[in-house]
């Protein structure tokens, strides 16, 4: 595949020094839309050509569900008499109609559904635009120039489908990888498993914010992530979600749990610029729902890790039994305290057990 900046530097006739100029003079000016309507045509497939009303008749979906799906994947309402519409979102709404329809997602958590997929890939796309905007200073050293757009669409376009194809193919691979654990629960959307729910959590993040530059905290919290998603991948777990200072995470196997625990610990502590984890963690059954997990275990995973001091992992009495007898770990009773919705409640220490003498 080429390399798409090798490739539009190889449209010019005169080569990559002269193409600012070649496209400035052979741009047609139908063509010098401005440039952020340029690129959004390039996202959808085409050019807004439908009301809301065009859109309701077209598909024949009611305005109210239109409405409500619209809002639960994240976008803003349009008036009535906006051409705001695209020939992708008639098809959209139209193969949701039809999934409905045909039973495959029930009627009463097709908002739900949209909602979930909605805000996962809305912090896809605002990582990406975000890549775009980089490489725009890199390559032009700001905004581009008019004479620069007709290079900034052409790279859309080239690079578009590649992330279209890599989406696909992460997708699927995730797919592939929760098959055998999808067949193994009962056949509901919302299920309830018992596996251990942990928080790690960045200790002083809201003082480091203020103090270091975006550059440095975009640094730090890349860092995090990556050592967390590494730890957590490579000892069975699963990442829920990332919220900049905080991780939530699951495993189905208490001992995988305390290993991903004490291995985030260890991470953060590999270079001492780096701030210390706080990290708690409850065992039971937990409600599974969208990418999402809820229920009194997840409550209890957290307040055990506003409970934690810098550098310690907490659990609670459930996590801590079924690791009794595990040679690996030592535990540590704390005494019971009141955290908000708990009275007494008890927690551990966990810690690695200390080597054998030789």
């Amino acid at each position: 595949m080429v390399e798409p900046q090798r490739e539009l530097a190889q449209r010019g006739p005169s080569g990559p020094d002269r193409s600012d100029q070649w496209l400035a003079d052979a741009l047609p000016p139908s063509q010098r839309a401005p440039l952020a309507e340029r690129l959004e045509q390039v996202a959808l497939g085409g050019p807004r050509r439908y009301t809301r009303r065009d859109i309701e008749q077209r598909s024949g979906v009611s305005r109210e569900r239109t409405q409500r799906l619209w809002r639960a994947l994240g976008f803003a309402d349009a008036a009535d008499d906006d051409m705001y519409f695209t020939e992708a979102d008639l098809k959209a709404l139209e193969l949701i109609d039809r999934l409905v329809e045909a039973g495959f997602i029930d009627a009463t958590i097709e908002s739900a559904a949209a909602r979930a997929a909605g805000q996962s890939l809305s912090r896809l796309a605002e990582w990406q635009i975000g890549l775009l905007h980089d490489h725009l200073v890199t390559r032009m050293g700001g905004g581009p120039t008019e004479a620069e757009n007709e290079t900034v669409v052409r790279f859309a376009e080239t690079i578009l489908p590649v992330m279209d194809q890599l989406h696909s193919y992460v997708w699927r691979r995730h797919l592939a990888a929760l098959t055998g654990r999808a067949l193994s629960v009962p056949n509901e959307e919302d299920t309830s498993d018992q596996i251990v729910v942990g928080f790690a959590d960045v200790v002083g993040y809201t003082r480091m914010s203020r103090q270091l530059t975006e550059t440095e905290l975009a640094r730090l919290v890349e860092q995090f992530e990556s050592m967390a998603i590494e730890v957590i991948a490579s000892n069975g777990g699963r990442i829920v979600k990332t919220m900049g200072d905080e991780v939530l995470f699951v495993a189905d196997e208490p001992d995988g749990a305390a290993t991903i625990g004490l291995g985030l610990l260890d991470g953060m502590a590999t270079d001492p610029e780096l701030p210390k984890l706080r990290i708690g963690m409850a065992h039971g059954h937990v409600l599974s729902r969208f990418g999402d997990v809820y229920g009194p275990v997840v409550n209890i995973a957290s307040r055990l890790t506003s409970a934690a001091k810098a550098g310690t992992v907490l659990v609670d009495r459930e996590l801590a039994a079924a690791l009794e007898g595990d040679t690996r770990f030592r535990l540590r009773r704390r005494r019971p305290m009141t955290v908000r919705g708990y009275s007494n409640l008890s927690s551990w220490r966990l810690g690695r057990a200390p080597a054998p003498a030789a």
